[in-house]
């Protein structure tokens, strides 16, 4: 694959300063860094979105994350691993990313509402659209992720 733009971020320095921003808000919004992780994880999973994957997981283990729940996050609704935050923003993730499909269905918006405030839920339901943004980008020019030459296929 072949990168379409060699670094769309320069291109449209006013927009990517807007997203980071948003970026630098949810970390006062509540939300723990699970919960974030595996939001803008399992979003660009759903997108196929191999630079943000690589990204996302990278950086959850730097925090300490289990690698177990790392591989177990697309099946995360059979695995007992998750707190009832991180499913209902696992939920609320998956219905928002594939939201032509499912209308953001209000069992999905139940579970959110039960165990997060509504402060929290605007900043959830803001991390879930960034995150989406990002992976729009990044598959749209073709990103690379960083990955170690020597993890390469021959």
């Amino acid at each position: 694959m072949t990168p379409r733009l060699t670094n769309p971020f320069k291109l449209a320095p006013d927009g990517i300063k807007a997203l980071m921003a948003l970026e630098a808000s949810f970390a006062n919004s509540g939300l723990e860094r699970s919960v974030m992780e595996f939001v803008k994880l399992r979003a660009s999973q759903i997108n196929g979105c191999a630079y943000c994957i690589n990204m996302h997981t990278t950086d959850a283990r730097k925090h300490g994350e289990k690698q177990v729940r790392l591989d177990l996050l697309p099946a995360w609704r059979e695995a007992p691993l998750y707190t009832a935050r991180e499913r209902a923003a696992l939920a609320w993730t998956e219905a928002l990313t594939l939201v032509a499909q499912t209308n953001a269905p209000d069992a999905d918006y139940e579970q959110v509402k039960a165990v997060f405030s509504e402060t929290e839920q605007v900043h959830l339901t803001l991390l879930i659209g960034a995150i989406n943004a990002w992976n729009r980008l990044q598959i749209g020019f073709r990103a690379l992720p960083a990955v170690d030459p020597a993890d390469v296929a021959a």
